[in-house]
């Protein structure tokens, strides 16, 4: 995501598409919704285009399949739903918060998540509808080489609503050229999904492997309520932490006051804001 390395197609359409999903979610806030609400229809809309790494528009496994991975949290109740591998769902943000609110569970994955989304009636589609041209040729040019730095446009959404609730929402399709089966942070509560009232709201994307050892998400979160940090203060220490180790990526986060945050160690972001009456701002690259 550098300048140079991005043509202007993708520019353009990357930045219309976080645009949408700042318009659709802040609406929700703006009308007196939940953050829950809004993170998950910020989510659905970043889903539904294919410019971005989730729903349409996934990367591809080795096996030339889609696996989608997806996960919600409500700060409030710390009440979760999250899904791994699943091949059918056209949102999987919303499949993950069903799991959260019509099961005994936390995490679905496989078929056992495809199956409860049918139940649920979560709304499914063939799987060539997640393939584009561009997924398939990145696929190509991998030639069946996997590389865990390798990483394209996992969404998420944090927000805080007008009671002060907060709320996290990721999904993604993983790495282009993962082996089938592989799950990375995104769907993992306290990897790369995790919301907290005492502490903030943070979705992240990158390098899985690494965000996973780390527990990115928590660690931010539990510096905030521990260390009395600001938000920005623990998602740069976080970020630090586990580009050390060799992990590259993002967080955005929120906190329980509404003070925005997000860092990354990656030439740029997809990224965006709205916050109160002020002019959304949208974001690419690290010098915006």
């Amino acid at each position: 995501m550098a300048r140079g390395r991005t043509s202007d197609d993708e520019d353009k359409a990357a930045r219309a598409g976080l645009a949408a999903a700042l318009r659709v979610g802040g609406g929700i806030l703006q009308a007196g919704g939940a953050a829950l609400d809004a993170v998950e229809a910020a989510v659905r809309v970043l889903e539904d285009d294919p410019a971005f790494n989730a729903g349409r528009g996934a990367v591809f496994t080795t096996a030339g399949t889609h696996e989608l991975d997806a996960a919600i949290m409500d700060g409030a109740t710390r009440c979760a739903g999250a899904v791994a591998g699943v091949t059918r769902t056209r949102n999987p943000v919303s499949l993950a918060r069903a799991v959260m609110r019509g099961s005994k569970h936390v995490m679905l994955v496989g078929s056992g998540a495809d199956d409860f989304a049918r139940q649920q009636g979560v709304e499914q589609v063939d799987p060539s509808y997640f393939s584009t041209e561009q997924r398939r040729a990145q696929l190509e040019r991998m030639h069946g080489r996997f590389d865990s730095g390798v990483k394209f446009g996992t969404v998420g959404a944090v927000a805080r609503d007008i009671t002060g609730r907060l709320a996290a929402a990721t999904s993604t399709g993983g790495l282009t050229g993962k082996r089938p089966g592989r799950v990375g942070d995104t769907p993992v509560i306290g990897a790369g999904t995790y919301a907290d009232d005492r502490a903030c709201a943070v979705s992240a994307t990158g390098s899985g492997e690494y965000y996973l050892r780390v527990g990115v998400a928590h660690e931010i979160c539990a510096r905030v309520r521990l260390l009395g940090e600001t938000v920005q203060a623990a998602a740069d220490a976080v970020q630090a932490e586990t580009h050390a180790l060799g992990g590259d990526g993002g967080v955005i986060v929120v906190a329980p006051d509404g003070t925005p945050a997000w860092s990354f160690t990656t030439p740029g972001m997809y990224r965006g804001l709205l916050r109160d009456c002020n002019a959304p701002v949208v974001a690419i690259y690290g010098d915006e």
